[in-house]
C-alpha cells in the first residue's frame, strides 16, 4: 500500500513538473506570445522547486495561497533570480519585519552598486560589442579580442548588476535573498566559476536534475556524461538557438576534460616542482579559465554559428591599428567615455579581489565618520546618475536575463 501511495505521488509530481515544462517550451520555442510572460522560466523554476522540495518532504507543503504565489512572483527577483527556495523564503514571509535602518542602508549601498554595474558598465560595453557582434566579418584581430571580453563584463555587470538591485531591493523592505555573484571571473577553473557565476542557477541544477541524474554515484563515466547532460540543458533553457547548446557543452567539456587531466597536472607540477599556491600560478589559473569562458561567451552571444567559427579563429590574429588608427573610438563611443569604461572594469576588478579576500567596501565605507560617509554616498549616486547610460536620446539596454 505504501509503494502504490509512493508510485501515486511520483506520478502527480511527473505531471505537474511535465505540464510546467511544456508551458515553458510552448512559450520559449514555439513561439506562442499567449503563454509568454517576462521571467516566465524563473517562475517555473521556482514552482518546480518548491513541488520538488515538498515531494522529498524537505518542507511542508503549503497551505496560505497568498504566501505560495508571493513566493513564486516575489516581485524584486520576479524577472532574473536570484532562484530562491521555499523553505528559506517562507520563514520570512511568516515573521513580522520591523523597520531596520542597518538593513535599508545595506541594501541601498547594495543596489548603488548594481546601478554602476549596469549603467556605467554593462550599458557602456553593449554599445561597443553590438557594433562589433552585428556584423564581425568586417572585423578581425584585436577588434574580435575587444568585443569578445567586453561582452564577457556586460554579462557579468548585467545580470550581476540586476542580482544586486534585486536582492538589495529585498533587504529595503527586510527580506533576505540568497547570493547570486560571487567574483566570478576571478576563478581558478571552470568548476569553481560555476560555484560563483549564477550561484542560485547552478545549486537548482545541481539539486533537481544533476543528483537526480545519478551525479557522482554511479561511477566516472556516468558522472561525466551527467555533467554533459546537466550543461547542455542549460544551454538549451537560454534559448533554441543551437549556439546555447554549444556553449553549454563547452562548458560541460572545460569540466570533464579537467577531471580526466588533474592527476597528469598534479604530476607536472610535482615533476617541475611548481609551487600551485604560488601568486603567479594562481593568476596563471585566473587567466587560463577566464579565457576559456570568455570562448564560450562567443558562441552564447553571436546570431549564428559561422559568425562564431568567425570571431574563434580570428581573435588571436593581432591588429594593433583597431586601436591606433582610432576604430576603438568610432563604434559609439567616444575617447572619453572608452576611458571611463575601462577604468570601471579596473575598479569592478579591485572590488572584487577585495571581496574574495573576505574585505567588504560597503563595511569600510560604514565604518567611517558621518561625513565621510555621506560624503561618499553623495559622490556615488552623483557619479551614475551624471555618467550612466541613460535618459533622452538613449534607448536604455533591457537586462539580458529577462529574456531567458
Amino acid at each position: 500500500m505504501e509503494k502504490q501511495e509512493g508510485n501515486k505521488r511520483k506520478a502527480i509530481l511527473a505531471c505537474v513538473i511535465g505540464a510546467n515544462l511544456l508551458i515553458l517550451a510552448l512559450s520559449k520555442y514555439a513561439g506562442i506570445s499567449i503563454l509568454s510572460a517576462v521571467g516566465m522560466s524563473f517562475f517555473m523554476f521556482m514552482a518546480i522547486g518548491y513541488m520538488v522540495d515538498v515531494y522529498r518532504g524537505n518542507i511542508y507543503a503549503e497551505k496560505n495561497f497568498f504566501i505560495l504565489s508571493l513566493f513564486v512572483s516575489f516581485f524584486p527577483q520576479v524577472t532574473s533570480g536570484p532562484i530562491e527556495r521555499a523553505g528559506h523564503m517562507f520563514r520570512q514571509f511568516r515573521e513580522p519585519h520591523d523597520f531596520s535602518y542597518d538593513k535599508m542602508r545595506d541594501g541601498l549601498l547594495q543596489m548603488m552598486w548594481g546601478y554602476f554595474m549596469k549603467m556605467i558598465i554593462a550599458d557602456r560595453c553593449a554599445i561597443l560589442v553590438s557594433a562589433i557582434y552585428a556584423d564581425p566579418v568586417k572585423y578581425a584581430g584585436t577588434a574580435t579580442l575587444v568585443a569578445s571580453i567586453l561582452y564577457t563584463f556586460e554579462i557579468y555587470c548585467d545580470f550581476g548588476g540586476y542580482s544586486n538591485i534585486a536582492i538589495g531591493c529585498a533587504k529595503v523592505l527586510g527580506f533576505d535573498l540568497m547570493k547570486n555573484f560571487d567574483a566570478p571571473y576571478l576563478s581558478g577553473n571552470v568548476q569553481e566559476f560555476w560555484r560563483r557565476w549564477h550561484i542560485s542557477l547552478s545549486s537548482w541544477f545541481k539539486d533537481y536534475l544533476y543528483i537526480p541524474l545519478g551525479g557522482n554515484r554511479k561511477g566516472t563515466a556516468r558522472k561525466y556524461i551527467n555533467i554533459l547532460i546537466v550543461f547542455i540543458l542549460s544551454g538549451l533553457w537560454h534559448g533554441a538557438n543551437y549556439t546555447f547548446a554549444i556553449w553549454g557543452l563547452l562548458h560541460g567539456l572545460y569540466q570533464v576534460i579537467g577531471h580526466i587531466l588533474m592527476p597528469a597536472r598534479e604530476k607536472l607540477c610535482a615533476a617541475f616542482k611548481v609551487e600551485t599556491t604560488s601568486f603567479s600560478h594562481r593568476v596563471l589559473k585566473i587567466l587560463i579559465t577566464f579565457m576559456l569562458v570568455n570562448l564560450a561567451w562567443i558562441f552564447f552571444r553571436v546570431q549564428d554559428f559561422g559568425s562564431a567559427v568567425y570571431m574563434v579563429t580570428h581573435i588571436l590574429k593581432p591588429e594593433p591599428w583597431f586601436i591606433t588608427k582610432g576604430t576603438l573610438y568610432n563604434l559609439g563611443l567616444d575617447r572619453t567615455n572608452v576611458l571611463l569604461l575601462f577604468s570601471s572594469i579596473a575598479l569592478l576588478i579591485g572590488v572584487d579581489i577585495a571581496n574574495k579576500k573576505g574585505i567588504v567596501i560597503s563595511e569600510k565605507i560604514k565604518n567611517q565618520g558621518i561625513w565621510l560617509r555621506w560624503l561618499i554616498y553623495i559622490a556615488a549616486v552623483t557619479f551614475i546618475v551624471t555618467c550612466g547610460i541613460w535618459g533622452p536620446g538613449y534607448d536604455a539596454a533591457g537586462f539580458i536575463y529577462q529574456n531567458f
